[in-house]
């Protein structure tokens, strides 16, 4: 396992890391014994980088992933949760103010089980105006770690766009990290276009969805996928190819994914202990770099299709 800085922050993490969504049941239903079992794999493999949102699960992945890190020492992990993204009873609301936003860091702090939080993000911002990103929900954050309550502060989107328009607009030092997904994977690597961007401001880089939330999956895509039909057609065939060298897609997609020492860390999510195994295996064995091409040439004018998010 490699470790890299995030920013400027001080925290060394793990090029792999541990995206808890799975444990909301965000995908499918879990077994929780099974899915706390996968946080003690990842740690005792090496990863020290733990993601979590209110958000996932409407609670749930914040109080199963509360339950895993009861018995691990704090000194273990770095963990990161979320403001602005919240749910209840199938129904999911936004709210980006101050108020709410300090509410939610205590609140997520009760859940987890813990009395620090490494890094707080505010939750996928393009859900919200982002004036009141920069106005409001942000300095709100800036005095919790002013307080000590928090250790640095952070947003997440899917679009590129809006990270550098939150950070253009917001005082030096205020945004310390961003964390995005499904751009820097075999099929979209926008992330790249957007690097000494970040690097120039000295924040630190969080990739997600190495597998382009299951696009680079032999299962495939599931049926709620955003992405366009035209874009899962492309991965299957890439699939397909992978699969008749006897290479899974998904080990070279996360191959991929951790290939760049300019990305502090990418996220990966999953409840199974067995696949936290497989993915550590995975990045640990050297990448077909002619096999990366043959993919990215079958994925062909689809590369860097997105999708509105959801």
């Amino acid at each position: 396992m490699q470790y890299h800085e995030i920013g400027k922050t001080g925290m060394k993490v793990s090029s792999l890391s541990f995206g808890a969504s799975s444990l909301g049941g965000v995908f499918h239903n879990i077994k929780e014994k099974e899915g706390i079992t996968s946080v003690f794999t990842a740690i005792e493999s090496g990863i020290n980088f733990i993601d979590v949102s209110p958000y996932y699960g409407h609670y749930k992945a914040e109080t199963v992933l509360g339950k895993a890190l009861k018995d691990i020492p704090r000194d273990r992990y770095y963990l990161s949760t979320k403001v602005g993204r919240y749910g209840k009873d199938g129904v999911n609301t936004w709210d980006y103010s101050a108020k709410r936003a300090t509410e939610s860091v205590y609140e997520s702090m009760e859940r987890l089980n813990i009395d620090f939080i490494d890094l707080i993000n505010v939750h996928d911002i393009e859900f919200a105006d982002l004036n009141q990103v920069v106005n409001e929900t942000l300095p709100a954050l800036v005095k919790l770690r002013e307080k000590g309550v928090v250790g640095h502060v952070g947003i997440t989107d899917l679009q590129l766009e809006n990270l550098k328009w939150v950070i253009d607009h917001s005082p030096a030092g205020t945004v310390e990290s961003i964390l995005n997904f499904c751009h820097y994977c075999l099929c979209d690597d926008k992330l790249a276009d957007f690097l000494d961007y970040f690097e120039e401001k000295e924040i630190g880089i969080i990739n997600a969805s190495p597998l382009s939330m299951g696009l680079l999956t032999e299962c495939g895509a599931p049926a709620w996928h955003p992405a366009p039909e035209s874009l899962a057609a492309a991965c299957r065939k890439a699939m397909l190819h992978c699969k008749a060298k006897n290479y899974p897609i998904e080990k070279l997609a996360m191959q991929f994914s951790v290939s760049n020492p300019r990305i502090a860390t990418t996220l990966f999510s999953t409840a199974n202990p067995q696949n936290v195994k497989n993915n550590i295996e995975f990045i640990e064995a050297p990448m077909d770099e002619e096999l990366v091409r043959e993919v990215k040439a079958i994925i062909g004018d689809q590369q860097r299709v997105s999708w509105a998010n959801s």
